[in-house]
């Protein structure tokens, strides 16, 4: 009880995308495992509000459309955390899909895209950067990326380039900031059985599964596991790389 209570003072995780999915699946993971959980999401739904319930004192969460780049450092770092809070890792889960054929691509839709999959993300690790620096301590930063980045799909190609975006992101963070104690990976998803594949049809999800090792979904609590232990002190030799998490599609 003594080292579950030490883990619930010392680790301060933030979360987006925490409301359904991966997200939620990484959230209830981290809070099963002890961790505090300071969680984003555009929406509240039923199955939050449960782990809002029984996790009181370790589950907190600010409900923000994380699209709305200009109000994020008031939003959340100034009125909801700050300084005082010391934040221990970052979790950049949240994302919107645009799929599309690049003959049809739109500028609206792909700049929507870019502000919640890579512009909100930037601007949140500059402040957990600027946290971990004013509170002295060592940081994990996880992206959740996609297989996309790394084999084609069609219609997919502006997605892939997002998540791409955020894999060299990723690695030059861990190059920077690595000597201040920060470490910073992605891990790349393969296709998953959730909401933003669920436009796919069967016969095209089971070609998709068809193409990996396995001859199936990538699992959710796959990835989350794999997240906790990106984020835990068991992996404090491990920065600047793709976590394939895909069923061996790669």
């Amino acid at each position: 009880m003594e080292k579950l209570k030490e883990i619930k003072m010392l680790h301060n995780i933030l979360l987006t995308g925490c409301s359904k999915g991966v997200g939620l699946s990484i959230c209830e993971t981290l809070l099963k495992n002890g961790y505090n959980v300071y969680g984003i999401s555009r929406t509240i739904n039923k199955q939050l509000e449960n782990l809002l319930e029984e996790y009181p004192q370790q589950m907190n969460h600010l409900q923000f459309d994380l699209a709305d780049t200009e109000n994020i450092q008031n939003s959340v770092f100034k009125n909801w955390m700050n300084n005082s809070i010391p934040i221990h890792g970052f979790v950049n889960n949240a994302a919107i899909a645009y799929d599309d054929i690049i003959t049809n691509l739109s500028v609206e839709k792909i700049k929507k895209m870019y502000d919640v999959n890579v512009f909100t993300p930037f601007l949140i690790i500059k402040y957990v950067l600027r946290n971990a620096l004013f509170n002295k301590i060592n940081c994990s930063i996880v992206h959740i990326s996609s297989i996309s980045v790394h084999t084609g799909y069609k219609g997919l190609a502006m997605y892939a380039g997002s998540k791409g975006a955020l894999e060299a992101f990723s690695k030059n963070t861990s190059r920077e900031w690595g000597e201040r104690g920060v470490r910073s990976n992605c891990i790349v998803a393969g296709f998953m059985d959730t909401e933003m594949s669920s436009t796919l049809d069967q016969d095209k999800k089971e070609r998709i599964y068809k193409r990996n090792s396995l001859k199936k979904p990538t699992t959710i609590e796959s990835v989350a596991h794999t997240v906790e232990y990106l984020l835990s002190n068991k992996s404090a030799s491990i920065t600047g790389q793709n976590i394939f998490v895909d069923s061996g599609t790669i």
